[in-house]
């Protein structure tokens, strides 16, 4: 019961409709909530820090609004402000409040809006957004150096009836306060004003509203030249293997089954993939390690997929308040089934006993790095006073969830898998005695197989995959989700053909050592995308702090993980079902 608690509560934070999609209904002169959020620069999305650390007007008493997770996990620490809003209601220069600043807290403030910080408002549900201060730069010689504070906000606020539309915040015609040559403590009044508008947007629009008047960059566009190039390098790649590999598979068999006819000898002058049939299918070593990745990654393909087809199918609002992120949290507690029914499947097809060890192993396979670097991350958040580090309750409640509902549907999935797994199915017979492999050409070793079979699957994503990170690590908003399903698949078919073709050439070099070779060669996209994280950090952000560092680098290093779990699995399972036609289709005794 507690487990089904534990989903319920889960599901309800997930699936509750974005704060966007709000129902509010006022009467004029009704109080209207405006809720502080956070501030951080603008170029480190994930450095947020809560709004009243700055020196600002606070209440003697701070209260904070109930959140769900997928707030929680976006950074947000929503408390109710100083600010006086009735619906309708005109205000000019209303006082908020008498700050009186101390030195250390004016340079505190210099130091925000030199490093360019925006604060973030919420009224309605509708986030309100803002620099806190005004910062010019100008000249060489002589060079000016002016840093201001906006002491005045102008609330904008659209209506339509009895429901808020749209609002935001203005300082056109504001004059900051300067902060230049401020040497002593000083007092300051904060004041604002609220002006109401009537408009004709309906409710129901109210999110394309929101949209087009974006803080942040629009939206991206569809970027068809990306989409052209990945399809036609899937076609060539399909074609490759499809026409040209068939038909020297095809030319191989007829040679191989007509030396077969021809004489008693079967390895008689043979060479090439058909000498090696009684090894191909020697199991390898670390067959436990080779099953947990296999299960692992077919897990991180369900959730993967399905997140995807959820956002196609309108689940959520995905513009805001994280909650793809507790979807995908729901979907990762939920599909641990699949990772022990795969990985304990296939252990027992090749004739593994330690069961028990194999699923601890899938069980942390990834949970454990995850877990270690999230510590450090969250660790480093926490001692800066972020708001991306995660309270304790909700990191109480993540823990629940996992202990309570992902590693007992590892185990049940295991269970299932060995009851359930039958004899390996290899059309050759293996031999006691393994085969000497010959010395390969520098061109068939591991190194260069990975070097191609993870370029090829990046360039195929490499476009695409700048939108994405400028999304998670910039300030776009990623809307192209049809167009991501499509890369989605041409990543996996690429993968796939990839494989299939250095598996071939790895036999035909009489070297039966497919089975980690098949994973490492695809997977090693996943080194790729790392690769291209160091250089999108250098080269196309402007990210800059151990805070932002560590976070980018530490998920950075797990996104590329996942990629050689999802990936090496697709590689490895093209592979097995190529290899067993080619055998099943070559006469032997």
């Amino acid at each position: 019961m507690y487990v089904l608690h534990s989903l319920a509560v889960l599901c309800v934070w997930t699936m509750v409709p974005s704060p966007i999609t709000g129902d509010n209904r006022y009467k004029q002169g009704d109080a209207v909530m405006l809720y502080v959020n956070k501030v951080g620069p603008y170029h480190n999305p994930q450095e947020t820090y809560h709004y009243y650390q700055l020196p600002v007007c606070a209440p003697s008493q701070i209260r904070h609004k109930s959140l769900t997770l997928g707030e929680v996990l976006d950074g947000d620490r929503m408390a109710e402000s100083m600010y006086k809003i009735a619906f309708r209601v005109n205000m000019e220069r209303e006082p908020l409040c008498e700050l009186k600043l101390s030195v250390s807290q004016v340079e505190e403030l210099r130091q925000a809006i030199e490093e360019l910080y925006y604060f973030e408002f919420v009224l309605d549900d509708i986030p309100i957004r803002g620099f806190v201060g005004y910062m010019e730069e100008s000249g060489f010689l002589p060079h000016t150096h002016k840093i201001g504070l906006w002491a005045h906000l102008d609330f904008n606020i659209e209506y339509k009836e009895d429901r808020i539309i749209f609002a935001n915040v203005s300082v056109r015609d504001v004059k900051p306060f300067s902060l230049d040559d401020v040497r002593e403590p000083l007092s300051l009044t904060h004041t604002y004003s609220v002006r109401w508008f009537p408009t004709s947007v309906t409710y129901e629009r109210r999110g394309d509203r929101l949209r087009d008047s974006s803080f942040f960059p629009k939206s991206l566009e569809i970027h068809w030249l990306s989409i052209i190039n990945s399809m036609v390098l899937v076609f060539l790649l399909l074609g490759f293997v499809v026409i040209i590999l068939m038909r020297v598979l095809k030319s191989d068999l007829a040679r191989y089954n007509l030396d077969e006819e021809g004489t008693d000898d079967m390895e008689q002058g043979d060479n090439g993939w058909k000498i090696i049939h009684t090894d191909v299918f020697r199991f390898p070593p670390y067959r436990s390690l080779l099953c947990a990745v296999l299960g692992v990654g077919s897990q991180f393909l369900a959730l993967g997929t399905g997140i995807i087809v959820m956002v196609l199918l309108g689940m959520f609002n995905v513009h805001r308040h994280g909650a793809i992120n507790s979807a995908a949290i729901l979907l990762y507690a939920l599909t641990c089934c699949i990772s022990g029914y795969v990985s304990s499947n296939f252990y027992r097809q090749m004739g593994g006993d330690r069961w028990v060890w194999n699923i601890v192993l899938t069980t942390s396979l990834f949970s454990a790095p995850f877990f270690l670097t999230w510590s450090v991350v969250n660790s480093v958040h926490w001692a800066n006073g972020s708001t991306q580090a995660l309270p304790a309750t909700t990191i109480l409640l993540l823990l629940t969830v996992w202990l309570l509902v992902g590693f007992p549907l590892t185990v049940i999935g295991g269970i299932f898998g060995k009851n359930s797994a039958v004899n390996f199915e290899a059309p050759c017979r293996t031999k006691n005695i393994a085969r000497e492999i010959p010395s390969q050409p520098w061109y068939k070793s591991a190194p260069v197989h990975m070097a191609i079979g993870g370029f090829l699957p990046f360039s195929a994503i490499s476009v695409e995959l700048y939108y994405i990170f400028a999304t998670v690590w910039g300030r776009e908003q990623y809307t192209l989700y049809g167009i991501l399903f499509i890369v989605f698949a041409i990543l996996l078919s690429v993968g796939a053909c990839i494989s299939v073709a250095l598996t071939y050439f790895q036999l035909s070099g009489e070297d039966y050592r497919w089975w980690w070779r098949s994973i490492m060669s695809t997977g090693s996209t996943g080194a790729f995308i790392f690769l291209y994280s160091v250089f999108y950090y250098w080269r196309r952000s402007n990210m800059s702090g151990a805070v932002q560092t560590v976070e980018f680098f530490g998920y950075s290093f797990l996104t590329a993980y996942v990629f050689f779990l999802m990936l090496g699995t697709v590689s490895f399972t093209a592979s097995l079902r190529f290899i067993r036609y080619i055998y099943v289709n070559l006469k032997m005794d």
